[in-house]
């Protein structure tokens, strides 16, 4: 009898531990991720963290918007762009960053640009922001972040 409770025991626990592996993954998360600084090193840390996040959730379990506002901008600002518009100390839309931005965007990362800055700075976005849409304007960064977390993202300023 204590031969088969043990065994049992074992089968138990064998079978609990498959389950923890099998359940071991992600639920669909809904994630804001808000970048509002200029530093290219920074900022290249910020989207390996959105790439290392969809990596161990899984693109088809995340919703992740990028808000960017005040020198965020300079994230998607061309650096030919940046005699134009002095308002910026930088701009980080080199190609390397530009295809790191590439590959996020068709992984279904979505960026939201904030207008307050576009129209306080005097940045063309369709000349001097890397792949910015009229779509991807929002009329506040700040107040879009506030919108988001209030529909249930996860807030993460990396």
């Amino acid at each position: 009898m204590k031969l088969v409770l043990k065994f049992f025991l074992i089968l138990t626990a064998m079978s609990w531990a498959v389950m923890a592996a099998a359940d071991s993954g992600y639920d669909k998360q809904k994630v804001v991720y808000h970048i509002n600084y200029d530093d290219p090193k920074q900022q290249a840390g910020a989207l390996r963290n959105i790439q290392n996040h969809i990596n161990a959730v899984g693109e088809e379990n995340l919703d992740l918007k990028v808000v960017l506002h005040g020198n965020g901008l300079a994230l998607l600002l061309d650096p030919d762009a940046l005699v134009n518009v002095p308002k910026f100390k930088t701009a980080n839309a080199t190609d390397d960053m530009t295809a790191k931005i590439s590959s996020l965007k068709d992984q279904g990362v979505n960026f939201h640009v904030c207008a307050n800055t576009v129209n306080g700075r005097k940045v063309d976005y369709e000349n001097d922001l890397y792949d910015v849409d009229k779509a991807d304007i929002v009329p506040s960064g700040v107040a879009e972040v506030a919108r988001l977390q209030a529909m249930g993202y996860s807030y993460i300023k990396p």
